[in-house]
């Protein structure tokens, strides 16, 4: 036995293809023509499950219709698993077969995926690799990146390097590349010192701690540490700190000059900021005949 339903989708066929009037179509497959103009209206309970099937479907997006039906009956709905279906299928609802794994921003509104860069020179990030020489003598690598170019600006040895010795090595930095306008880190004793913060505010720098223990929010530096690692501090025996220096020297230029970076469109990260001076340098006339005109 045909339904309502299915007669209607055959009258309708009937008109669009034979040309037929409603009527006549109506007579042929024996639907009243009060059925055949009947247009259903939702109830307002219809609606209200439709919003709650979509908004448990973004909460719990692992969950099927069943899951959702078990919830409402616990609300107090009164509903069948089939009703649910139905208007499950109806809203194009379904369970992902793939999922993504979700990246985690962190807490903290200093992080490198909420404040992330924009331009050369301006985030710098900053961070300690701890190492040995071959008579057991610790090693203290002082790491500091421009986020957005992935240049290694400097990397200082010491045997020991204090919050003084940090100020030295930026301030050498900013004479010979300007200060950026924020230095981010993790509260490392050296970094939240009073003479660091002292001398960031001096030259007009913002300081991004990160939240304490989540190193993912450095996360441009503890990648470039991890090269380091990696590429050098796993592979080189160093039998004084003055190898150690030479060796790293000869590492970061290689890393900066040599070394194609994927995030960089396989750009060393020195061509790639040798790129972004170019065009700074190309828009720089544009910019005064502009302000001239003004």
């Amino acid at each position: 036995m045909v339904g309502p339903a299915r007669k209607k989708e055959a009258v309708a066929h009937l008109v669009s293809a034979c040309a037929a009037s409603q009527r006549r179509a109506c007579k042929v497959v024996r639907q009243p023509r009060s059925t055949q103009r009947y247009e259903p209206k939702e109830s307002s309970e219809e609606e209200r499950l439709r919003k709650w099937l979509n908004d448990f479907s973004q909460r719990e997006p692992r969950a099927g219709y069943r899951t959702a039906a078990k919830h409402l009956r616990r609300e107090g709905w009164e509903i069948s698993d089939k009703r649910v279906q139905r208007l499950w299928r109806e809203e194009g609802l379904k369970v992902p077969q793939k999922q993504r794994k979700k990246r985690r921003l962190g807490r903290s509104e200093n992080g490198s995926q909420r404040q992330r860069a924009s331009a050369p020179n301006e985030v710098w990030s900053y961070d300690f690799v701890m190492d040995r020489t071959s008579d057991g003598r610790r090693l203290k690598f002082l790491c500091v990146v421009d986020e957005f170019t992935r240049e290694c600006l400097a990397i200082e040895v010491a045997r020991r390097i204090t919050a003084l010795g940090v100020v030295a090595v930026l301030a050498a930095l900013v004479k010979e590349r300007g200060a950026p306008k924020h230095m981010r880190s993790d509260n490392g004793p050296e970094f939240i010192a009073g003479a660091v913060r002292r001398w960031l505010e001096s030259q007009g720098i913002a300081a991004l701690y990160i939240e304490p223990g989540s190193p993912w929010e450095n996360a441009y530096c503890e990648s470039f540490n991890s090269r380091l690692r990696d590429g050098l501090l796993n592979r080189e025996e160093f039998a004084s700190a003055l190898e150690a220096k030479v060796l790293t020297a000869e590492w970061r230029r290689n890393y900066n000059e040599r070394r194609p970076h994927s995030a960089l469109g396989d750009l060393t990260p020195a061509e790639y900021a040798a790129r972004w001076r170019a065009a700074l340098v190309g828009l720089a006339p544009h910019a005064s005949a502009n302000t001239q005109e003004q």
